[in-house]
């Protein structure tokens, strides 16, 4: 395996994955630069350094002397997409010559969850750029999913009988430790990144319930039910549209494919939900 010579520029390592991403590169001593928002809340196991995902002389001079970066997509808004494209125009000018990208499982400009749209414009600008890139396109995150579940431990939704082949994180950030450590041997791909199995919601409450005994169940919601459900969270309608784009893109079957990528780069099988829950 071939180990970066020059610092890996890692972001998001203050969130879940990008944490998780940058301990396994320290433990493997890997040099990295954490690239945050606050310096203050970076791990301390590397250097920080802060940016913005704009493209403006401080996030350059940021970024200068990397040659691959990891990069973890932003906080979701209207305009995340151009926050995504202003970052990777300041890393192509300040000499980064790989991105490792953190995109979403099925990316297309017509994906019915709305997010993998903004994951499928950011790939396009990353063809364009002349960067050599790779694309992680992760499924749902497993861990996330008994938080869907309300206090009630009812998974509300309209996802009908759709299945998901949700990712560990932790099996995520094992490929991208793998990957950002022979760039070049992942350069143009796209991974596909799922858990061994495609679960209807009513088997992922079901699993979770025998494994935490926390007992869980999944209720259909039609389209109108679904935002009457969510009207009280104040959230604006784009954002409540995204969440509910979650469910309807499992009832399309768009979230279903099992992939093998997980295994074919880590050298073990992807967790499942079940194995997930028993190791939490």
């Amino acid at each position: 395996m071939t180990v970066t010579a020059a610092p890996l520029g890692i972001t998001g390592s203050t969130g879940n994955l990008g944490g998780c991403v940058a301990r396994r590169l320290a433990e493997a001593g890997v040099a990295q630069r954490l690239l945050v928002r606050d310096v203050t809340r970076a791990p301390e196991f590397s250097e920080a350094r802060p940016i913005t995902y704009a493209d403006t002389p401080a996030v350059r001079e940021s970024l200068a002397g990397l040659k691959t970066l990891f990069m973890v997509s932003g906080t979701e808004s209207p305009t995340r997409v151009d926050e995504h494209c202003a970052f990777v125009d300041a890393a192509v000018a300040s000499g980064v010559e790989h991105i490792v990208y953190v995109s979403f499982f099925g990316a297309a400009p017509d994906a019915t969850f709305t997010h993998a749209r903004d994951h499928w414009h950011t790939e396009q600008h990353l063809r364009s750029s002349g960067v050599a890139f790779t694309f992680l396109r992760d499924n749902l995150y497993a861990d996330f999913l008994p938080g869907m579940a309300g206090d009630d431990g009812v998974m509300r939704g309209p996802a009908g009988e759709g299945r998901v082949a949700a990712v560990a994180q932790d099996d995520i950030a094992e490929v991208a430790v793998a990957v950002l450590r022979d760039p070049a041997g992942h350069a143009g791909r796209s991974w596909d990144l799922t858990g061994p199995e495609a679960l209807t919601l009513g088997e992922v409450a079901a699993t979770i319930t025998e494994v935490t005994g926390r007992p869980v169940r999944f209720e259909n919601e039609t389209l109108a039910q679904a935002r009457a459900s969510r009207a009280g969270y104040g959230a604006p309608e784009w954002l409540v549209e995204a969440w509910i784009s979650t469910y309807t893109a499992i009832a399309a079957g768009e979230l279903a494919t099992v992939s093998t990528a997980v295994e074919d780069i880590t050298g073990h099988p992807a967790k499942s939900l079940a194995q997930l829950l028993r190791e939490a």
